[in-house]
């Protein structure tokens, strides 16, 4: 059943213009306020403006934390049981709208639309993940510390939380985030990209249609200036974020001077090694659905691939085999391997970083600006890789948001996870073998925060999630 076009209706048409407005959700109702700043949202498929989304401004920052936090007193005090079962009938809903909610991610991040499905359905695991939370905060106690004295300790939500999330994943990254913090009791501003803002607003409108109070989950719009607001604010207490290793180097020092708890995830760059022992004809397979998926724009793609040893060739040519196939095109239509990049802006950037790597002296192996797809205006790049790539090239050490592979040989494992290591961007690194010693050395050895063995995407676990959104309190008590 599909019920996205709901009475509350969270799209109305600008005067003037034939595309609709994406409005901003606050404390429970959609709000279009007069004389706010709006930008285009295009399908990177055509180049065409779909809607227009309106921007907040300091006020309507205001005013949504003060919302938020009053919704926050009352929601803390709902027994978890109960706030579960909001989240239950959410997920309900987006299940029932997968369909609808695919063709939004397809038609605003230029995703095929089984990676858009694929997405909702890693959404609604996050969704069943944040309905355990309460397991995961449950209460600690020790008996006798000290003769007569107790002592237990207890994790009460934080308050009024904040989530940016970037353009890559639409749902994933928001239901990574507001779920769980709903679930341990706290309320929630999301600040979605003004760039893929039209999925975070539909899932707005069905998780108040799951019966959510007003105020504890809001929507807000804008650019820069509404994260800095958001921070900066003193009644929000906890600020997630996930987006470039830069932006989230300035959220943690905002944060860290707005005195707010900070979870970042930056740089979401994955260095992947192969190993000689490795599956090739697999890790090939994994390696270029991580890179060449979405874009190349997941925000745990694929993006410097690190050959050990005699793997390259044979491994450089099963990727070369792989890649020549795929089919770039409307993310909408049958048979599409690949879809576009987000916006112009984004696919220039990318091109560049090709222009760079081909002046440094990368060889060049295939060249995905040599397309042959009708672009109708849309914003493609065909699968692109380098070989012979060092680790003084930008390709290696750079975050290149899109589908470029730049292919690094190393003589041994130790090249590897130094290279790695002194690679600052970057929280995820993967690595491919069939020897259990060397994925162990490598887990251990590795500076990041998430580590894959045999798989590019690694998972970071529900528990951090959920301390994240959390304050331990601790209580010691005697009794006379």
């Amino acid at each position: 059943m599909e019920v996205m076009s709901s009475p509350q209706g969270q799209l109305l048409f600008v005067p003037h213009s034939n595309v609709p407005a994406l409005r901003l959700f606050i404390n429970g109702r959609w709000e279009d306020p007069p004389d706010r700043q709006s930008a285009p949202v295009t399908n990177p498929a055509t180049g065409k403006v779909i809607a227009h989304v309106l921007f907040a401004d300091q006020s309507d920052v205001a005013r949504t934390a003060v919302a938020a936090h009053q919704a926050f007193l009352q929601w803390r005090e709902v027994p978890a049981a109960e706030r579960i079962q909001v989240l239950l009938r959410f997920k309900t809903l987006v299940e029932q709208n997968l369909s609808a909610l695919a063709r939004s991610i397809c038609e605003e991040s230029g995703q095929t639309l089984e990676e858009a499905r694929h997405e909702l359905r890693r959404g609604m695991q996050r969704i069943d993940e944040a309905c355990a939370a309460p397991a995961l905060i449950a209460a600690e106690s020790t008996e006798n510390i000290s003769k007569g004295i107790d002592r237990y300790s207890l994790r009460q939500p934080s308050g009024v939380c904040v989530g940016i999330t970037p353009f890559q994943h639409p749902a994933l990254l928001p239901l990574s985030m507001f779920p769980i913090a709903i679930a341990c009791g706290n309320s929630f501003i999301l600040k979605p990209s003004e760039k893929v803002p039209q999925t975070a607003v539909r899932l707005a409108e069905l998780i108040d249609e799951a019966g959510l109070p007003k105020g504890v989950f809001n929507v807000l719009h804008g650019a820069i200036d509404v994260p800095a607001a958001l921070i900066a604010n003193p009644l929000v207490r906890a600020v997630a974020f996930a987006g470039s290793s830069a932006s989230a180097r300035d959220v943690q020092h905002q944060a860290a001077l707005c005195g707010k708890r900070v979870m970042t995830i930056g740089g979401g760059r994955n260095q992947i090694t192969v190993m000689p022992d490795a599956d090739i004809a697999k890790s090939a397979e994994e390696i270029v659905d991580s890179t060449f998926g979405a874009g190349g724009e997941w925000s745990l793609a694929g993006t410097v691939l690190i050959a050990v040893g005699e793997v390259a060739g044979p491994l450089v040519e099963q990727l070369l085999a792989r890649a020549a196939p795929l089919q770039v095109g409307d993310g909408m239509r049958a048979g599409t391997d690949m879809g576009p990049l987000v916006t112009a802006g984004h696919r220039l950037r990318v091109l560049g970083f090709i222009e760079k790597g081909i002046e440094q002296g990368a060889k060049l192996l295939r060249d995905g600006r040599q397309i042959t797809y009708e672009r109708e205006g849309g914003f493609f790049l065909g699968p692109t890789i380098f070989d012979h790539v060092t680790p003084n090239m930008a390709l290696a050490y750079e975050e290149v948001p899109g589908p470029v592979l730049p292919v690094v040989r190393v003589a041994t494992l130790d090249e590897a996870i130094d290279l790695v290591n002194t690679t600052e961007k970057g929280s995820v690194a993967s690595v491919f073998t069939g020897n259990g010693k060397i994925a162990r050395e490598f887990a251990r050895r590795v500076n990041r925060e998430v580590v894959g063995v045999n798989v590019t995407d690694p998972q970071r676990g529900t528990r951090t999630a959920a301390h994240f959104y959390t304050e331990e309190k601790t209580i010691t008590t005697r009794w006379f």
